[in-house]
């Protein structure tokens, strides 16, 4: 699993927030499917997920195109 999914959906994170040492990454997964869980702080997590969604859907379109470059899939899980 390369390094590069779970860094660049911290740092897509931390963007979003205003809380950025609360955000927290945790992967799993093969060298074809990746699951990326991302935790924030509770006040942030309006801000990740975005209006209808909107926001956690451009954050996984974003991871995805990156996996398929590296031949895998991948998806994102906004814990509360």
């Amino acid at each position: 699993m390369p390094a590069n999914l779970p860094a660049l959906a911290k740092e897509l994170a931390k963007a979003l927030v205003d809380s950025p040492e609360e955000v927290d990454v945790v992967t799993s997964g093969d060298s074809e499917y990746v699951r990326i869980e991302l935790e924030v702080a509770e006040d942030d997590l309006g801000r990740v997920i975005g209006r209808s969604g909107r926001t956690a859907r451009a954050l996984r379109t974003v991871l995805s195109a990156a996996a398929e470059k590296n031949g895998q899939r991948c998806s994102l899980d906004i814990v509360e």
